[in-house]
């Protein structure tokens, strides 16, 4: 089998294109083309195309696996979750075969590679996902499900955790927007303050913190002086 073509990486691509001349086209890394030694115009033993359509599978779940970083942030876990999840038929392009799972230890070896690349860090990933919902006002014990569901590592949850601010300022913003600066504070209205706060991940000690200079406010716009 002969290669008609060898193709470098496209800008901001990593994989080199081997073009056949059955009018096939392999993806490999830059890795491979050294080590087969590869030009345009080579004859390729059975063997030796053998290893490299071997090679250019490994690329390919490489290249997945890129696709999926690129598209949005990722834990491990969900990384691999979504390489080696069943194949579904996308409707709009019945035409075209689903892509096939990854097994798990292509997947694993994936990871390890786009780990030591720097590309795939649990620890920055999980500072960032607290850092978003942080800055929506959640508190602590929704930002430890979210990392949960996500599937970091506890490991990880401490570091994170030490970059959140104290909750008082969103504790503080949440009760003025959601009580509104009512000046006769209904019970009602403060129970279901207090349960949405409970439901945001901050703990009984800091909404009732919270509360108080929320009354000390209001205390303090009656009598200015």
């Amino acid at each position: 089998m002969q290669i008609r073509k060898l193709q470098p990486p496209q800008e901001g691509k990593t994989f080199w294109t081997v073009q056949l001349e059955n009018g096939h086209a392999l993806q490999i890394g830059e890795g491979e083309v050294v080590s087969f030694g590869l030009y345009a115009g080579m004859e390729l033993e059975e063997d030796q195309l053998s290893a490299l359509q071997e090679a250019a599978a490994r690329s390919a779940v490489r290249i997945r696996a890129l696709d999926l970083l690129s598209a949005r942030p990722l834990s491990r876990k969900e990384l691999l979750q979504k390489l080696t999840a069943r194949p579904r038929q996308n409707p709009g392009r019945s035409n075209q075969p689903p892509r096939p799972a990854v097994k798990a230890e292509d997947a694993q070896a994936v990871a390890d590679w786009l780990e030591d690349l720097g590309y795939l860090d649990d620890a920055a990933y999980a500072r960032s996902v607290v850092q978003h919902y942080a800055a929506k006002g959640y508190g602590p014990r929704r930002l430890q499900d979210e990392l949960f569901r996500r599937g970091v590592d506890r490991e990880h949850w401490d570091q994170a955790l030490e970059t959140l601010p104290e909750p008082d300022n969103a504790i503080d913003a949440f009760l003025q927007k959601r009580l509104g600066g009512q000046e006769a504070l209904d019970r009602k209205d403060l129970k279901r303050a207090s349960d949405a706060l409970v439901r945001r991940g901050f703990r009984y000690e800091e909404i009732r913190d919270g509360l108080r200079r929320y009354e000390e406010f209001l205390e303090e716009q009656e009598n200015p002086f």
